[in-house]
């Protein structure tokens, strides 16, 4: 999903990259909401934990792999506003210091990983809530159901970008159809990691997770 330098072309690049500040800027304010003394610290142990299991891959198929993208268990974890700010803070580490991902593309990866993926994740979770039983135990299917959208639908908003600015001899089609595909494969992945590492977390620092201590649930109190 890192895209390369010369991949997608440099006015296409700009344009994302753009979107790409306006973005993580809205983030930047917006971040203050959701972060305190206690929660601030664990925005940074979730950038951390992305970064290391994203050095992970694990197989997909026909060769190919695949590797958490985060943004579901960010959001899920810290928020969608403080979840972009640490996507983003990884995938600029990845770029500048490992090379994955090129200096170019940077503005197309955040926009791809720490917006788009961000954003239909908040918008999955908050659905799967809506509609799964208001317990702790269905914070991590919530999370799977987000995780495993999201994957997706930023592979298919890659694939946009290269059928406006692809400098690739592929056509669109062919690129839309394996990008999709091979990650709707990649999202099982990523849903099965996001449900465990949700559950691991919720069991014993529940009040640490955003999706659930920002749930509001109704007591009803019967009188005999």
């Amino acid at each position: 999903m890192h895209i390369p330098d010369g991949f997608i072309d440099l006015p296409t690049s700009a344009s994302v990259g753009l979107l790409a500040i306006s973005g993580t800027a809205v983030a930047l304010k917006k971040a203050r909401t959701e972060l305190d003394d206690r929660t601030a610290p664990m925005a940074g142990l979730t950038a951390v934990f992305i970064f290391a299991v994203q050095m992970l891959n694990f197989p997909v198929a026909a060769g190919t792999s695949g590797h958490l993208l985060g943004g579901a268990l960010a959001t899920v974890l810290v928020g969608p506003w403080a979840a972009s700010l640490a996507v983003t803070v990884v995938l600029g580490v990845q770029a500048l210091l490992f090379a994955d991902g090129g200096l170019t593309a940077l503005g197309l990866n955040i926009f791809n990983l720490s917006i788009v993926a961000v954003l239909v994740s908040h918008i999955c979770f908050k659905l799967a809530k809506r509609v799964l039983p208001k317990i702790r135990s269905s914070i991590p299917l919530a999370a799977a159901f987000a995780a495993f959208i999201s994957v997706p639908v930023s592979a298919a908003s890659f694939a946009l970008q290269y059928a406006i600015g692809g400098t690739g001899t592929a056509p669109a089609g062919t690129v839309f159809a394996a990008m999709f595909s091979t990650h709707v494969l990649i999202g099982i992945g990523e849903a099965l990691i996001t449900m465990l590492t949700i559950s691991a977390i919720i069991s014993t620092r529940a009040d640490l997770v955003y999706g659930w201590k920002n749930n509001k649930v109704t007591l009803e109190v019967k009188k005999a």
